[in-house]
């Protein structure tokens, strides 16, 4: 039976990166900027955080502002 590998965390791979030449920390960064398909699989995998979809303003206020003198 083989053994599967503990999943790093980005605490795990900080200290791996601080280590890094400045022109490899550009290339890591190129490589994880590059297009890895649709994010769905993303937001599966990763829940959201507290506060990425919340408001404190009712949710169409921001859209009614500024809006009065046009017309």
């Amino acid at each position: 039976m083989q053994v599967m590998p503990k999943a790093l965390t980005a605490d795990d791979l900080l200290p791996l990166v601080a280590s890094l030449s400045l022109k490899e920390r550009v290339r890591l960064l190129r490589l994880i900027s590059l297009p890895q398909g649709d994010a769905a699989a993303t937001y599966q995998s990763v829940p959201p955080f507290r506060d990425e979809f919340s408001s404190d303003e009712e949710p169409l206020a921001w859209e009614a502002a500024d809006w009065e003198g046009i017309g």
